[in-house]
C-alpha cells in the first residue's frame, strides 16, 4: 500500500478538516492558548494546519508554510501549554471518531516536534522582526 493510499485509508484531507476546525474551535476559545492567536484569522490556521498533516501524514505536498520550529521560535510555550494544546486535539479526535491509526501517527508527529517548540523561558525566544514582540501570555 502507498503512503498516499494509507494516508486515504485512514481518512483523508476530508477527516483533518474536520478536525482541524472543532481543534481550532477549542484553541482559539481557550483562555490561554487562545491568546497566542489573537491576530491571526482561525481559517488561515486551520488551512495551514490541514495541509501540514496531510504533508506529514502521507498526503498530497500542497503546504508551502514554514517549519513548526521558524513558526513558533518568537512563542514562548512551555511544556504545560503544549499539553493543554495536546489535550484540546485528544479531545477533537474523540468528538471526530477520528480513526485510530491516523491519531497515533498524529500524536507521534506532535510529540517529534515538542523539543522544538518548547522552552524554557522567553529568553530562549527570539523575535520575528524588530518591532514584533516575544508572544508570552500567563496562565489565567
Amino acid at each position: 500500500m502507498t503512503k498516499l493510499e494509507q494516508f486515504e485509508k485512514m481518512g483523508g484531507r476530508d477527516s483533518l478538516i474536520k478536525i482541524n476546525k472543532l481543534f481550532y474551535d477549542k484553541v482559539y476559545e481557550h483562555p490561554w492558548l487562545g491568546k497566542y492567536f489573537m491576530e491571526i484569522p482561525q481559517q488561515h490556521i486551520e488551512d495551514q494546519q490541514i495541509d501540514f498533516m496531510q504533508k506529514v501524514l502521507g498526503g498530497t505536498n500542497v503546504y508551502v508554510g514554514k517549519t513548526p520550529t521558524a513558526t513558533h521560535h518568537h512563542m514562548f510555550i512551555p511544556d504545560e501549554l503544549f499539553d493543554v494544546r495536546k489535550q484540546l486535539l485528544i479531545e477533537a479526535f474523540d468528538e471526530t471518531h477520528a480513526n485510530a491509526e491516523l491519531v497515533d501517527k498524529w500524536l507521534s508527529l506532535d510529540e517529534s516536534f515538542r523539543r522544538h517548540i518548547i522552552n524554557k523561558s522567553p529568553d530562549e525566544c527570539t523575535a520575528r522582526f524588530k518591532t514584533d514582540p516575544i508572544l508570552n501570555f500567563s496562565k489565567p
